[in-house]
């Protein structure tokens, strides 16, 4: 895992276009259809954006910051993860990225590592599960998915946090 620089932004839009495409011609509505500039950009440039590389190639970003609003119920120290996108041919990458991330949280003194997905895609809730993951409730977000605030209608979202040690 590496930080993605800021002429990465391509490479990163390309892993997210790939995978919300993939989702989304499978019905599952997790994120919009393509995703703007303007909506990872800001956290390349804040170096909160990572890539999984393998020979040069981009096989997988991940989005982790230290804030959520989604959260503003829970303050305890936590590591947020967004936009984990894993391209088809490096599939089974997710779980060692978790892994990856939180180690990371716990090594900078954060308490869980904390993600959302929407509420009705049962199967990546299950994964999260499996994976140590406990659910946190859900919440109703305004915009389309992947969106936050955004005009739009309702969208239920899960929240779920892992415990980390120390």
């Amino acid at each position: 895992m590496r930080r993605a620089g800021t002429g990465e932004i391509a490479d990163v839009l390309a892993v997210l276009d790939e995978v919300a495409g993939w989702l989304d011609a499978r019905g599952v509505r997790q994120w919009p259809p393509r995703f703007e500039r303007v909506r990872v950009e800001p956290a390349v440039l804040a170096g909160e954006t990572w890539l999984a590389v393998d020979d040069e190639h981009v096989l997988a970003t991940v989005t982790l910051d230290r804030a959520d609003r989604l959260w503003a119920d829970h303050p305890a120290s936590a590591t947020y993860v967004h936009r984990l996108a894993v391209r088809r041919v490096a599939a089974g990458l997710g779980g060692r990225i978790l892994g990856w991330a939180a180690r990371r949280a716990a090594a900078e003194g954060c308490h869980y590592l904390r993600l959302d997905c929407v509420a009705s895609n049962r199967r990546l809730r299950d994964y999260y599960e499996a994976a140590g993951f406990r659910h946190r409730g859900d919440v109703e977000v305004t915009g389309p998915p992947g969106g936050r605030g955004e005009p739009g209608s309702a969208v239920g979202v899960s929240r779920y946090e892992l415990a980390l040690p120390g």
